[in-house]
Formats: structure tokens, sequence, C-alpha cells
């Protein structure tokens, strides 16, 4: 691992503050906080403090971390070359400190960096990096100052697995497929999306449900997922099995959702974007709310967790791997354009713009789904907080989302606003769960380190990183989420008052589970007959992140768990 740090030694006080750190079990206490070369420490009165903030009435938590944004890959380069009405109005310009860019559904990755510390983020992980192009990924991302990275390598429709499942092959050899996957994409985790289907949709299969077998290779989205879950289990890699799933988008795939919880039996999955799963058919327009059902689901299955994928009003983009359900998508582009596109034998790609609109019954009803979701989910360390940008929103609509969940006077009055056909289809109105300051620190902050394996971020405790921010205590918890009165990266100030003070650069991190290094025998055939780049052309290495993007590795603890 390669540590950054830029604090030289010096002592940094926060004097006072009213501190959540779920983690550590600390809800609101009044404390000090203590940071030294980078890093919070004890506190020590023989010390002298070299920088001392009273932050006294202050709310402070570790820096929030997004376990689910797509801000780099090819697919996010395609959307910016596509949408240049997203660019116009949404300017970042240059000044003496910053360098220009622009987006609002997809900024630039200058914009994006510098918005997320704005808001108070000091990571963000792109969940679905394309092993065959995860050289532009790390690039894009290592382009995104201010945060720490990480990306997940899709697996699922690759045809060397499902040549391997096909063929039966030695279960020791699939995780070792996926271990050198993780290795050459310099991934932290595994995606699989709409599994299988990516590559049915190239055989023609318009549809691939959870027991449907793929028209090729014979396999079903039943046994990728399994067999996914299973090998990440055992090679010991912390974050389990990000699970796009079957169906998204379809009115009735409920069923297919909770049919992947029971399939799973007990083996470790994330569900992302779940708001998008949870549709059932009832109704005049057989479209309505699944939410009560999947949030059951999830109580009862400790082995789940979710994030949610919340949609928001307005104009963005959707964009993912999923090329099935964003050819099914394109019906309802706005503006009228779109790109679906397959790559190498690896998956595939679509972007697809998209207004929500509240006085629309499916678009607000998406919108009351998702709320639904976080009010009926009862632990609050398996759900987080995501949009799934620019899918259902674009990231800076978060301290907007956070106001709804923490303040039900407020999300009743926004439901007023939306198609009176969606408000009666909804149980929203009757749910009066408040989320707490503490509760959103799981969410945002302690949940998604736990989850991803991060045991230096997302908490205060020393040893832990200093990624701090602070935040006046406001009412109005959209304005206060907002504007961050400080935030701090490994230490250092680089936002006061919403605005960036110093630019820095973060880490990328990665996991790398053993495997035995033979694979590559059977891999180095594979690609001379197959691919159009090399074996050696296909790996990233830690040089191109460190040296070439200026940041840093670190890599994340694995231990095999058979």
């Amino acid at each position: 691992a390669h540590d950054w740090t830029g604090t030289d030694k010096m002592l940094i006080k926060l004097k006072g503050g009213r501190v959540y750190d779920p983690a550590n079990g600390v809800d609101g206490e009044v404390r000090d906080i203590f940071v030294r070369d980078g890093r919070i420490v004890a506190a020590d009165p023989s010390s002298k403090v070299d920088a001392d903030y009273d932050v006294t009435g202050r709310v402070v938590m570790a820096g929030a971390i997004d376990p689910h944004t797509h801000i780099g890959g090819g697919k996010m380069t395609i959307a910016r070359m596509m949408l240049p009405e997203d660019h116009r109005g949404h300017e970042h310009h240059r000044t003496s400190l910053l360098r220009s860019g622009t987006g609002f559904a997809v900024p630039s990755t200058l914009a994006a960096g510098y918005r997320y510390a704005e808001m108070g983020y000091t990571a963000g992980f792109e969940p679905a990096m394309l092993p065959a192009n995860a050289r532009q990924a790390h690039m894009e991302m290592g382009d995104t100052p201010m945060i720490d990275k990480g990306a997940f390598a899709m697996l699922g429709s690759d045809d060397f697995l499902l040549r391997q499942m096909a063929a039966r092959e030695d279960f020791e050899a699939i995780k070792d497929y996926i271990a050198w996957t993780m290795h050459s994409a310099q991934a932290i985790a595994v995606k699989v999306v709409n599994p299988g289907g990516i590559s049915a949709f190239k055989f023609n299969q318009r549809k691939l449900d959870l027991d449907e077998s793929h028209a090729y290779y014979g396999v079903s989205p039943r046994d990728i997922l399994r067999t996914l879950s299973r090998g990440l289990m055992e090679l010991g890699v912390t974050h389990p099995l990000h699970v796009h799933g079957c169906n998204l988008g379809v009115p009735g795939n409920v069923d297919t959702t909770l049919a992947t919880i029971r399939a799973m039996e007990g083996l470790p999955v994330h569900l992302t974007h779940i708001q998008f799963h949870s549709y059932g058919t009832e109704g005049d327009l057989k479209f309505s709310s699944g939410a009560a059902q999947v949030a059951e689901s999830v109580n009862q299955n400790r082995n789940i967790s979710i994030d949610i994928g919340q949609v928001l009003f307005g104009q963005t983009c959707t964009a993912s791997g999923d090329s099935m359900r964003q050819y099914g998508n394109t019906k309802s582009a706005h503006p009228k354009k779109w790109v679906v596109m397959g790559i190498e034998c690896d998956a595939g790609c679509g972007v697809v713009p998209m207004r929500y609109k509240d006085k629309s019954f499916v678009n607000a009803l998406q919108w009351a789904i998702g709320l639904e979701l976080f009010l009926l989910v009862d632990d609050p360390w398996r759900v987080f907080l995501t949009t799934d940008h620019p899918n259902g929103a674009p990231f800076t609509t978060y301290p907007h989302l956070i106001r709804l969940l923490m303040d039900k006077g407020f999300r009743r009055d926004m439901m007023q606003k939306i198609h009176p056909d969606a408000q009666k289809a909804s149980i929203l109105a009757s749910l009066d769960r408040e989320y707490s300051l503490y509760e959103i620190a799981i969410m945002t902050r302690a949940g998604p380190a736990r989850s991803l394996g991060l045991a230096d971020r997302g908490h205060l405790a020393p040893g832990a990183w200093g990624d701090i921010t602070v935040y006046k205590d406001d009412a109005d918890r959209e304005a206060m989420f907002t504007t961050p009165v400080y935030v701090f990266k490994n230490g250092e100030l680089i936002v006061r008052d919403g605005q960036i003070i110093k630019v820095v650069q973060g880490a990328t991190h990665v996991a790398r589970p053993e495997y035995d290094k033979s694979i590559e025998t059977s891999l180095r055939d594979y690609f001379s007959r197959f691919h159009t780049m090399s074996l050696q052309n296909f790996k990233v290495h830690d040089d191109e992140i460190i040296d070439y993007d200026k940041g840093s590795i670190v890599v994340q603890p694995t231990g095999a768990r058979v």
C-alpha cells in the first residue's frame, strides 16, 4: 500500500464538536478530535496544537462515502459526448485554484471531484468497470480530484466465465479467474449486471429471468449469482457480490427480486439500486409498489445489503452495462437519442438520457417506492444512500434526499406535488419514520466503509485517516448537507464553507485475493484466439495509477474464508 499524507507532523485539533461516529458507538457526544500526520490520534495534553478549530455546536462526522456512483469508464465518456445540452449552464469556472469543468447529470471528471468535496464526500466508488475497459476507467477516476476511488469489476456476462461454467470446470479454476480479473482490472469488488443477460442479448434473447437458461451457454442467472457470490466469499473479498439483478425496470420484477434473495440461501450479496427492482403489476396501469415485500425480505435475511437508487425529479442520464434493459428503455429517451453497444467478449453498455417528471404516474411512483424502501428497511447498516448516479438523479441531489428522509413534514409536502394516482398507490404518507443524524452517518459513512472493507475510513477513532466533515446544525437538513463548514482530507483542510481551498488527489482502493497464477496459461490461449488485445495489455499495472494518475494504491486486506 502506498499511503499519502500531506500534513508534515502537524497536530490539528477540532474542539467541542458534536460527534456522530456509529462505527464506534458515538451518538452526538461532545468531543475533541486530534489529527497528526494525516491520521486521527488520541488526545495528548502534553502535545502542542499547531492548528485549532473551534467547532462548538457543529455536527462532526467522518467524510462521506458514496458506494455506488458512475464516475469512470466508457459509458460516462459517451454520455458527455452525446449530451452537449447537459454542459450549458452547469459550468465550473477556472480559477487560480480550480480547473474548469462542466455538466449536471454527467459532470466532467474535475467537476465531479470538486462537487463531491464541496458536499463533504471524501470517497466514491465506480460500480461497473468492464475489465476490458479498466484502463479507461482508472484514467477517468485518476482525473477526478479530491476523493478516494475504487471500482467493481463486472463479471457474469463475460465469455470466459460462461465457458467455464458451461464446461463445469473445477470451482478452484473459476475462483482463480475471478481473483485474476480483480488483480488485472485493479478492482476492489465484483459486480454482476443482469447476470448472463448482457451476453444473452447478443444471442437475440430479449429477457432472461432468474431460472431461464442462456440460449448458448445453458447456464441460468441463478447459477451465475451463486457461483460468483460463493467464489468471492471463499476468496475473502470483503464486499459481497454487487448485484444488478434481472429485469431491471420491468413491472412485476418484485417477484424476481424476492426469488433472488431466496436463491442465495444465506450467501452474502449486495442488491444495488433496488428501487428499480421493486415493481409490482397491480392497478389499472399494471404498475405498483413492491417495496413492502422487498423490505420485509431484506429485514428477514441478514445476508442481504442494499442501496436504493432513488429517483428524484428532473433531467438526468441513465448509463449502465445492462444493454438488454437499456435497449428497452430507448423508447423513453429524453432527449431522443441513445447508445447501446457490445464490448469485446466482456459485456455491454447502454446510455439513455431520461427526464423524471413529478406529474408522470410511473416516475412519481418510482420516487415513492425508493422512499418507502428507505423507511421500511429497519437496519441502516444494510441500506446505503444512493441515487445510482446519474441513473436515478445526479449525486448533487443527496442533500435533498437526506431532508426527505429526516423531515416527514417536508416529505409529505413534496408528496402533495406528485401525480395524484401515485399518491393513492403509495403507503408513503402513512410512514412517520424520520432518520436521525446517527442513522444518516451510518448510511453515508460507517456502513459503506464496513461493507467495502475500508478499515481506516468512515470513522473517527484513533488510527483512521483524517477524513472529516463538519456541518452547521441547521434545521433545514438540505441546506446543512449542501454546504459543510469544513472538510478535511487526510488531515488537510480542503473545503471551508462549501468552497474548495486546496486541491488534493485521493487514493485508489483495490483488493487482491490470492490465486493460482497458472490460470494465465488458459487465459493466454483464450486471448490470442478471441480478444483484440493481448493478455499483457489487458492488465492495469500499479505504476499507471501511481505515476500517471499521480495517485496512490491502498490494498484492502483479504483472507480466504473456505
